[in-house]
């Protein structure tokens, strides 16, 4: 099979196309054929060399695919063959043949594309797990989201809203924020043009949201404490502003805030299906009735890998991008 890989960490050049033994699906294990594998932010940061795959995992980039059940391993049930299904893997994605737990993986619906079905599992089990198990989040509250157009961004204003919440994301420009009001954000802050804290006050009369999912960490945690209102929850689901934060921790008594965060593809392969089983019953029957579908960006072909990860790292996309195999 063909698969996209890297020998040294380094720019988007690095990436480069290898060809590689298909692998052998195990105990619990389907080999998907791939259509498609969705590109996010830390497939960039570990091409970089800051996140490198955990033990066993494969050191090929992608984490989401979607496509067609190739091959099983034992324990899979027999008419598991042939489904086409979407998968959040630890790793592998990058490639024409991929290994997903049976467990991890969710059926594509008929009158969906493997495009979207592939641009959904990173981004929906990050945001369930956070926003709602970890974030408690409830209907009628209102939540705050850094990074308004991202794949992680457009997932948190779709789901959110279908659970009837208010939606509140900064953008790095006028045209983004415009393009997240068109997603379905209720309001969308200017960050480079406005201070973001005074403008949550405005909204929100005051009060603060009860809510905010944070993908910057650093100096934004103090400000993001700032918007919160008493009894709200902060979850951090990453550092790309840094790893460091200096808060006030007699704030965060008095006003009886909650601090949490998690990362996903480490954790054991337990929890990632039970958050699979939850997403089955919870959401995917709004995937099914086509309530809920992935905002989109480009397609790259996989053998132009580089150029999907550029364009991340340039942040012009809005949504998911996506490389497609040609299998």
């Amino acid at each position: 099979m063909i698969a996209a890989g890297f020998d040294a960490p380094g720019g988007p050049d690095v990436l480069r196309m290898e060809e590689l033994p298909v692998p052998v699906p195990g105990a619990g294990e389907v080999l998907i054929r791939v259509a498609f594998a969705g590109v996010n932010r830390p497939d960039v940061i570990q091409r970089q060399g800051f996140y490198p795959a955990p033990a066993g995992a494969s050191p090929i980039p992608g984490l989401e695919i979607a496509g067609e059940v190739a091959a099983m391993g034992g324990g899979v049930p027999p008419n598991a063959a042939g489904q086409r299904v979407c998968a959040l893997v630890t790793g592998g994605g990058y490639a024409e043949y991929c290994l997903a737990r049976y467990d991890h993986c969710l059926p594509v619906p008929e009158g969906m594309s493997l495009a979207e079905a592939a641009a959904l599992p990173e981004t929906l089990f990050t945001v369930w797990h956070n926003v709602f198990e970890r974030g408690w989040a409830c209907e009628g509250e209102t939540l705050l989201v850094h990074g308004g157009t991202s794949g992680i961004g457009t997932m948190a204003i779709k789901l959110a809203k279908l659970f009837d919440m208010t939606v509140i994301v900064t953008c790095g420009s006028e045209g983004k924020c415009d393009a997240a009001r068109v997603i379905g954000a209720d309001h969308a802050i200017n960050y480079k043009a406005e201070d973001f804290v005074a403008r949550v006050k405005d909204i929100t009369g005051g009060t603060g949201v009860q809510l905010v999912l944070d993908m910057v960490s650093g100096d934004y945690v103090p400000r993001n404490l700032a918007c919160l209102a008493e009894d709200g929850r902060h979850v951090t689901i990453a550092v790309l502003g840094g790893m460091k934060a200096e808060i006030n921790m007699a704030q965060i008594m008095s006003r009886r805030l909650t601090l949490t965060g998690s990362t996903l593809r480490a954790r054991p392969d337990a929890f990632k299906a039970a958050v699979c089983e939850e997403i089955l019953r919870n959401v995917w029957p709004m995937v099914e009735q086509g309530r809920l579908r992935p905002v989109m960006d480009l397609s790259f072909p996989l053998s132009q890998a580089a150029a999907a990860h550029a364009r991340m790292e340039a942040g012009d996309h809005i949504g998911k991008i996506v490389l497609e195999t040609g299998l």
